[in-house]
């Protein structure tokens, strides 16, 4: 074999291994709950919140597959937790609620306090024991 090719083989796999580590961090990562920072105010008062409690909102689609899995986890975190609203919006009969919260992927989940402002969001799936550990301090 001349040095060029085996030179040649050699970035393939390391760009392989890079693109490989690279996608697996990307995985990882989606479905974290991230806190969001005291933000400019964004009005909600469309969204449908509670006033009483936490409210967990979803954007899906219909045609977004992995919705379904937000759908399951957040109604079970919701079913065990009474005092937590669920509202799920879909992204294609209200692009403007998408536009104002920066939706620019699905599904996207956002936790709001009981005044309105936004405490939590996720891209992905998110995890069960992620969503509730967020939602019990605000249900104080």
């Amino acid at each position: 074999m001349s040095t060029s090719l085996v030179a040649a083989i050699a970035a393939l796999i390391a760009a392989l291994g890079v693109a490989y580590v690279i996608g697996r961090l990307l995985t990882l990562r989606a479905g974290l709950l991230k806190e969001t920072p005291d933000a400019t105010e964004v009005d909600t008062t469309d969204l449908g919140l509670s006033r009483t409690g936490p409210t967990v909102v979803h954007f899906s689609a219909v045609w977004c597959g992995p919705c379904a899995g937000v759908r399951q986890v957040v109604n079970q975190v919701v079913g065990d937790l009474p005092d937590v609203a669920h509202v799920e919006i879909d992204i294609d009969t209200n692009p403007a609620a998408a536009r104002r919260l920066s939706v620019l992927s699905l599904p996207t989940t956002f936790i709001f306090d009981r005044d309105g402002r936004q405490r939590y969001r996720t891209a992905g799936v998110p995890k069960a024991a992620d969503l509730r550990s967020a939602l019990v301090p605000l249900l104080a």
